[in-house]
């Protein structure tokens, strides 16, 4: 059997203002391509399809021609989707009725009976080889808020205690002794999840932590070793987890911010042999529309200037024009900044997305530390200034206890976590 895995489509996405349909277009165009070509049984979308739970109806309308169009391309294949913390769960169900008559099956939320148990079996989806026959059972389970998940007693002895931790852990748990009782001879058991996991490297300003101090990062042991492939959604670079190789995240298709300048955004290609997957690689999605940092490095606004003007850019169609960040170094404020960049960029066929200023900073102790931009000072969360302020005062890194501590004191008193962060 083989296996696609893609997630964080984010439609919708605009990029400073700019709108991305084309290359979302672009995209799902070559995503179709690429499951007829390698001859796809299943496609995995790791949530956060859309780019928020309110998307537009020109987002939707590109989701389910995409869904028709791989169906009636590739008439076998099983399509899972779950949803993203992104995603409005309701929204994205919604049509899953009409969905699941053309093997798209969508997991949105928990959802739970009279008594209030959790309903497992919704999580659980079986996945047909080229023959018909089932040759896998998939957990697919969505981003789990603190509603969401069973209620676990703490234990007396334990005083770091995370019940929303513990909860997730239960419901993947509990989901995982389903499938295996599903699972027949021979049959993989795969598992799907939108979460953070500890370790898990973030892309700088295209996603904002669910974490603060990593508290909530969820342990690679969370997947049992009968779990052929975990198909991972919520970071946007691909990367294993807990160094396994069965563990991914195939990141976003496209680049969400300027820091993914120089990174390959790709899809995850598995062929599963049985119980494992014998086979992981990485298939390049094309980028359809660049990205352009100029200068290279921050640098002086005369510099920036002259680059700009030197600029030569091939004559594309406007929806293929490459977004521009431009980048400068002040010492001052510089009030005409952006009169004189829109005057050097005249005529260029380039989309002026962002203006960069980085600005000097120096401390009493007359040591120029490094700059930190406009954007990285936004990203800034309370356990970054705390650990700069312990390095600024006792000249090391923060002791494991102390950032504990202090990240103890940001939760609030019910322990459930009501300063966490959704998106």
């Amino acid at each position: 059997m083989r296996l696609l895995h893609t997630s964080d489509w984010h439609l919708g996405q605009t990029l400073h203002n700019f709108d991305r349909t084309y290359e979302h277009q672009c995209f799902l165009d070559w995503l179709l391509d690429t499951i007829v070509a390698e001859e796809a049984d299943v496609l995995l979308i790791a949530g956060d399809v859309f780019d928020n739970a309110n998307p537009s109806a020109a987002s939707q309308r590109q989701l389910y021609r995409f869904l028709q169009q791989a169906r009636a391309r590739a008439p076998r294949l099983d399509i899972v989707i779950i949803a993203g913390n992104h995603d409005s769960p309701g929204r994205l169900e919604a049509p899953g009725p009409l969905l699941e008559a053309h093997g798209t099956r969508v997991v949105g939320h928990v959802a739970r009976d009279a008594e209030g148990s959790i309903d497992l079996e919704r999580f659980i989806v079986p996945l047909s080889g080229a023959d018909g026959q089932v040759r896998a059972w998939c957990v697919a389970i969505p981003f789990l808020r603190p509603g969401d998940v069973p209620r676990v007693a703490a234990p007396a002895t334990d005083d770091a205690f995370d019940a929303y931790l513990a909860g997730i852990r239960l419901l993947y748990q509990q989901a995982c002794e389903l499938a295996r009782a599903r699972a027949g001879e021979g049959q993989a058991i795969l598992a799907m999840g939108h979460c953070h996991m500890v370790g898990g490297d973030a892309s700088p300003d295209s996603e904002r932590r669910i974490v603060i101090g990593g508290t909530e990062a969820l342990p690679a042991s969370m997947f049992g070793p009968d779990i052929a492939y975990a198909a991972l959604g919520h970071l946007h670079l691909a990367q294993r987890v807990g160094q396994q190789d069965h563990l991914r995240y195939c990141g976003s298709p496209l680049p969400l911010s300027f820091a993914e300048v120089g990174y390959k955004h790709q899809v995850l290609r598995i062929d599963l042999d049985g119980t494992r997957a014998a086979a992981i690689a990485p298939l390049h999605v094309p980028r359809a529309v660049e990205l352009l940092r100029v200068p290279a490095s921050p640098a002086p606004v005369k510099q920036a200037i002259a680059e700009l003007v030197a600029l030569d850019l091939p004559d594309l169609p406007r929806d293929a024009w490459p977004y521009l960040e431009v980048r400068v170094l002040l010492d001052a404020p510089e009030p005409g900044l952006r009169a004189q960049v829109e005057a050097a960029l005249e005529g260029k066929p380039v989309r002026l997305a962002k203006i960069e200023p980085t600005r000097r900073v120096v401390t009493t102790a007359g040591v120029e530390p490094a700059a930190l931009s406009l954007d990285q000072l936004a990203q800034l969360q309370p356990d970054d200034i705390f650990r700069r302020l312990w390095q600024q005062r006792f000249g090391d890194d923060a002791p494991d206890d102390q950032l504990a501590a202090f990240t103890e004191l940001l939760l609030p008193a019910d322990g459930i976590g009501g300063n966490r962060e959704a998106a």
